[in-house]
């Protein structure tokens, strides 16, 4: 595996609003659209664009009672289709170094607190995200070092409203039509919805503090 010393990191992400924080760090950035598929896409491209460090940056859900919104991981290990893949120490220095946890890389979003108990339970992961399995999955087969920097915003006890399941768009946009049909379809999601918004800003916000720190410690390193 190449060397994450002196690398030119690509970062993929889900959503346009996590793009926006992480095109800060002045490096490539490619939106997957916060499905599997989209993120191997978007890995491959920034391969093809000459990277030699992937990131999957931006949010992640909960399993861990522990981890609120707001919490920032850098887990050592993601767990994908049986999988278990180690992420790189000297890489993940650069975003204030690996915190120990474990993330599941799903292929289904986990939408409620019994299956999000269940994951926890069987993989002993602290949070689940959709892409992160994927973008590790690119950086073995082209022997690249790769790191996951996510936050959480929508924790353990928290079931996913039906809207959130189909906001994002296939370019990772929110869709507000989408959002809007469903809970004319069913209003009664609509405090279930609010409370994760705010939890999701919770989680931007603590993203845009991680980033404005490592940039800030970046400029005062000797040249």
């Amino acid at each position: 595996m190449r060397t994450s010393t002196g690398s030119r990191p690509g970062f993929v992400v889900g959503l346009t609003a996590e793009a926006r924080v992480a095109e800060r760090f002045g490096y490539p950035v490619v939106v997957g659209g916060g499905t599997p598929e989209g993120a191997a896409d978007a890995a491959y491209q920034l391969v093809e664009e000459g990277v030699n460090a992937l990131v999957s940056f931006g949010f992640a859900g909960g399993l861990d009672p522990a981890l609120r919104p707001g919490s920032v991981i850098i887990p050592s290990a993601i767990l994908s289709e049986g999988h278990l893949y180690a992420a790189e120490p000297t890489l993940a220095d650069r975003f204030g170094g690996l915190t120990g946890h474990r993330l599941v890389a799903g292929t289904l979003a986990a939408t409620d607190v019994s299956t999000k108990r269940q994951l926890h339970a069987e993989t002993r992961a602290h949070a689940i995200d959709l892409e992160s399995g994927s973008v590790a999955r690119v950086a073995l087969a082209h022997g690249l070092p790769f790191v996951v920097v996510r936050a959480i915003s929508d924790a353990a006890d928290r079931d996913l409203p039906p809207a959130a399941l189909l906001a994002v768009d296939r370019w990772g946009r929110i869709d507000l039509r989408r959002v809007l049909a469903s809970l004319l379809r069913q209003p009664r999601q609509l405090p279930g919805l609010l409370g994760l918004a705010l939890d999701a800003a919770r989680a931007r916000r603590a993203l845009v503090g991680l980033t404005a720190l490592r940039l800030s410690g970046r400029q005062h390193q000797p040249a």
